[in-house]
């Protein structure tokens, strides 16, 4: 069970040229792991505000948010998210860079996603919206190595 009352949390899903925007957790939950840039909505923010605003602390660059994709509820023992996902349009041509509580950030080619580490739950997020193909496509597994 999580302490506290649940949280208002957005995330951006920015896909150009094939390649899904992701930055590297660096704090808790999920230090370490690959995640959609996002984070909390302030008290007063609208949702829009909100996904636009996170984008530019975690990656530098400026976007429009555009329609939700979806929603996911996450729940540890010190927190309760309910993170509401839109997809978003990167208006900058200029080099991505990390900031904010984000160590890293990359542009992730769309069929090598499901090798990176990202934070629990995301994969079959990303998959159920349609972002990335379901399956392991394009990952060898090590029976199939073997039998080479």
């Amino acid at each position: 069970m999580s302490v506290g009352r649940p949280e208002v949390c957005v995330g951006a899903v920015a896909v150009d040229s094939e390649r899904l925007l992701l930055v590297r957790r660096g704090t808790e939950p999920g230090l370490g792991k690959w995640t959609l840039p996002g984070g909390r909505v302030e008290a007063g923010e609208a949702l829009v505000a909100a996904v636009v605003r996170e984008l530019a602390e975690e990656t530098g660059l400026d976007g429009v948010c555009g329609s939700l994709l979806g929603w996911v509820e996450r729940m540890g023992v010190d927190h309760h998210f309910v993170i509401l996902d839109f997809h978003v349009e990167v208006l900058d041509d200029g080099p991505a860079v990390a900031g904010s509580d984000a160590s890293d950030v990359a542009w992730a080619p769309l069929q090598d996603v499901h090798g990176w580490n990202l934070v629990d739950g995301l994969l079959d997020f990303l998959v159920e919206h349609g972002v990335v193909e379901g399956g392991l496509a394009g990952v060898t597994l090590l029976s199939e190595a073997a039998e080479d």
